[in-house]
């Protein structure tokens, strides 16, 4: 089973940014699709991003578009979240996400396998 540990998080003020990591374990990362999630306090966990295993694909939430993006280094495994522009309205913790093979489909929450424990992201006015 990976293991998943995330950093990076704090506190910026609107219009800054923030680079997540996501230190994995296991020999099974580089055939993994990894994925960022948050969750704001009274809210459901929603989806971020997502990369597949080779860093050839990326998809995104609506809401971060074009503000964020998503790597990875498969000889650190590691992956990334670099966020730009930052709003108030990205306030939440962070959590990153395997799935590993067989994959599941979709960006829900339900298709990864294995999650960190989350690293608060606050954006102040």
């Amino acid at each position: 089973q990976v293991q998943l540990v995330e950093s990076g998080g704090g506190l910026v003020q609107a219009g800054g940014s923030l680079r997540l990591s996501c230190a994995a374990s296991g020999r099974t990362f580089s055939s993994a699709i990894m994925g960022w999630f948050r969750q704001a306090p009274g809210k459901e966990r929603e989806f971020v991003a997502a990369i597949s295993w080779s860093g050839g694909a990326t998809s995104y939430a609506d809401s971060v578009q074009g503000r964020y993006t998503i790597s990875r280094d498969n000889a650190r495994n590691t992956v990334y979240l670099q966020m730009n522009s930052l709003k108030p309205e990205d306030t939440a913790v962070y959590y990153c996400a395997v799935d590993i093979p067989p994959y599941g489909s979709g960006n829900s929450a339900g298709r990864f396998d294995s999650w960190g424990q989350g690293t608060q992201v606050t954006v102040s006015s």
